[in-house]
């Protein structure tokens, strides 16, 4: 699927709302973290009206989240709030009639489901329970909840496990035990707790009871829901509960056989629906009337990024089928829509997350809107209701016509804070990378462009390293904030980037420094080429993850390229990164095997291999609780340029993991890293 390679996209959100502000201002890290963030969006059964979450952050910094109902017929001035109490309310669910309102809430000291009628009155408290219950389904009919809680598989009710999380937090030894992997995960070790699925029924009294349907699945491993509620459905008559988790084994650590589970809402034996497929299983999704169940499911066993094909199975004939087979893009999510034959679903798309029609039948595949980063929240008979960032837009409801057209502005969370800030122009562009293939990318102008200048370039490099910078609005790795300092932003999807079809995902996989390396290169040299306003000769690089490994790879294999580097959390040393990284499917995947089993190809892109080239200014930034990129890999990099003499600098933090999520942290992150490129690029 094609489009245009040249998209000029002007700031238009930016610009319409500069003209309300006396003089808005480049953008700036302290204003990043006083955006609003719009959250928890639900449309209502009958499509009428969508209850959204909006987290308010005052000048001060001070945050407070309520919830909002808003009629799709009215315009964003006529939103209604509807909590106004402290904390937090997530994760809203409609009732069955669209009389009330469920959501998760954590009023008394511990997070419990609460119904809101809307007509008015307070919130009830539905469950009592005594752990935190951290996600919720409803059923169709409203009789009953899935809740996700985390509790000790030996123990036969809650209590018990209430008693040992008490326990386990009050003992006076501190050493952890384990018998098996995985023994820690992203920024946590385990405390041989589980997140278990529990089943309660909702009869207008407090819930204190349920029943736990996955009792008994974990006596060797957990099979916990993997991201979240997305993962857990009820079918449609109420009988049983589908979910996504892994088959029970030793071997979770590096597998990512994740199957569909069917368990009766009285608890039981749970069925494996996609056993068959040794590879990844998730969304099931159903269709109003029970016929159809559809899902995703990739076909490469190990490997997390591999190409979700969208599968439906007839409940009643039982037969399955994969839907538009030859449709090379990964779907993020699924939803049906009223005829309960096709679906409406996302994926990455030549830089943009873009909302697709999808014909169950004969598999016809219909660009719905394309611009942006976009996620579906609702469809009705006509309408999807979805909300979209972009590189100039935090995030804002919308609504379209199921046909493409008439495209409608629900929400402005962030009006007048947008009007207070200059975004800059932005470009989508294209060159011929490796073997002469197009690979895309995004130029972004400083937000005082003048014509005639030319301006130092911020060259930043994604991670994943199957991921994208694309056309969205991050509370991270923010582009604008570059141009708001004065820089050019140039982003490149290389070869292995997502949205561009499977097989240029692929092509990383196995060569980690090669094609990555020469389509960045030839992407640098291309843009400057294009943008005369670009200077070449004043660049910085900088990357997390797979970007703060290529860092180090350029290090040693183009040393004359940039002026300096800014590595967040990147792999140093391959050999140990295996031997010390929580997911080990991942690098069994990307380099052929185990370490011992695939020495060569581990060792061939391994940056410590190449550090007699080393030469160029660079900044290490990395998080202790960081156990996917454990923070030796920072600190090994830092050693080495210390001792060889080459001008570096280390930047950590105790408290945070892989990203950086404090603000206050976030915003020391950017003032040490804006304050090392300007240095080196004499801005």
């Amino acid at each position: 699927m094609k489009k245009t390679a040249i998209i000029l996209a002007l700031a238009s959100v930016g610009a319409a709302f500069s003209v309300q502000a006396a003089s808005p201002q480049p953008f700036s890290v302290q204003q990043l973290v006083k955006i609003n963030k719009l959250h928890s969006a639900v449309l209502s059964h009958d499509g009428t009206k969508v209850v959204y979450a909006v987290k308010n952050v005052d000048a001060d910094g001070k945050a407070s989240s309520d919830l909002y109902i808003q009629d799709l017929n009215s315009n964003a001035a006529t939103a209604k709030q509807i909590t106004q109490f402290s904390g937090t309310e997530h994760s809203v669910a409609f009732g069955p009639n669209d009389k009330s309102i469920y959501f998760l809430a954590a009023r008394d000291g511990s997070s419990q489901l609460y119904q809101l009628a809307l007509d008015g009155g307070e919130a009830r408290q539905v469950t009592d329970f005594p752990l935190d219950v951290e996600g919720f389904k409803l059923s169709n009919d409203g009789t009953q909840a899935v809740v996700n809680m985390r509790v000790f598989p030996e123990c036969k009710d809650l209590n018990c496990s209430k008693e040992k999380f008490e326990q386990e937090a009050a003992r006076s030894s501190t050493g952890r035990e384990y018998k098996q992997l995985m023994v820690r995960h992203w920024d946590t070790w385990s405390d041989h707790s589980r997140s278990h699925l529990f089943v309660a029924k909702l009869n207008g009294e407090k819930v204190t009871t349920a029943v736990d349907v996955t009792a008994g699945l974990d006596t060797e491993t957990p099979p916990k829901p993997f991201s979240g509620m997305e993962e857990v459905t009820f079918t449609p008559d109420g009988k049983h509960v589908v979910y996504s988790a892994k088959a029970p084994a030793k071997d979770q650590a590096w597998i990512t056989n994740y199957d569909l589970w069917k368990v009766s809402v009285d608890g039981g034996e749970a069925k494996n629906l996609t056993e068959s497929n040794k590879a990844w299983d998730a969304h099931p999704t159903y269709s109003a009337d029970g016929r159809y169940l559809a899902y995703l499911a990739m076909s490469k066993p190990g490997f997390e990024a591999d190409r979700y094909r969208i599968m439906l199975r007839d409940t009643v004939t039982g037969q399955e089928k994969e839907v538009a087979p030859m449709w090379d893009r990964s779907p993020h999510s699924l939803a049906f829509g009223k005829d309960n034959k096709t679906l409406y679903v996302t994926a990455q798309d030549i830089g943009q997350v873009s909302i697709f029609e999808v014909n169950t039948q004969f598999g016809d595949v219909k660009t719905i809107y394309n611009e942006g980063s976009n996620s579906v929240v609702g469809i009705n008979a006509d309408k999807i209701v979805f909300s979209k960032k972009s590189l100039v837009e935090p995030g804002d409801l919308y609504s379209i016509n199921l046909d493409g057209q008439n495209l409608n502005r629900l929400t402005e969370i962030n009006k007048d804070k947008l009007a207070e800030i200059k975004f800059g122009e932005y470009q989508q562009f294209s060159f011929k990378g490796w073997n002469n293939e197009e690979v895309y990318g995004y130029w972004i102008k400083p937000s005082n462009y003048k014509a005639g200048e030319k301006y130092p370039i911020a060259f930043l490099v994604h991670g994943g390293p199957q991921g994208s910078f694309g056309n969205s609005f991050s509370s991270r790795w923010n582009a604008q904030l570059w141009a708001g300092a004065g820089y050019g932003v140039v982003m490149i999807d290389f070869h292995g980037s997502t949205g561009y079809g499977q097989a240029f995902t692929d092509s990383i996989t196995k060569d980690w420094g090669g094609k990555p390396l020469e389509d960045l290169q030839k992407g640098l040299a291309a843009v400057t080429k294009q943008q005369k306003w670009l200077d070449g000769n004043k660049a910085c690089a900088l990357g997390g993850s797979y970007g703060g490994y290529m860092m180090n790879w350029i290090q040693g294999n183009w040393n004359d390229g940039f002026k300096c580097l800014v590595n967040h959390a990147g792999l140093f040393d391959m050999r140990s990164m295996y031997y010390v990284t929580e997911e080990l499917w991942f690098p069994e995947y990307e380099f052929g095997g185990t370490y011992a089993k695939n020495k060569e190809l581990y060792e061939k892109f391994n940056p410590v291999n190449y550090v007699d080239n080393w030469q160029t200014p660079m900044l290490i930034i990395h998080g202790e609780k960081d156990f996917r990129v454990p923070y030796g890999q920072g600190l090994a990099a830092f050693t080495f340029m210390q001792r060889k003499g080459i001008p570096s600098e280390l930047l950590v933090y105790p408290d945070e993991n892989h990203w950086i999520l404090n603000p206050d942290n976030l915003e020391q992150w950017y003032d040490n890293v804006l304050g090392w490129m300007d240095r080196w690029t004499e801005k």
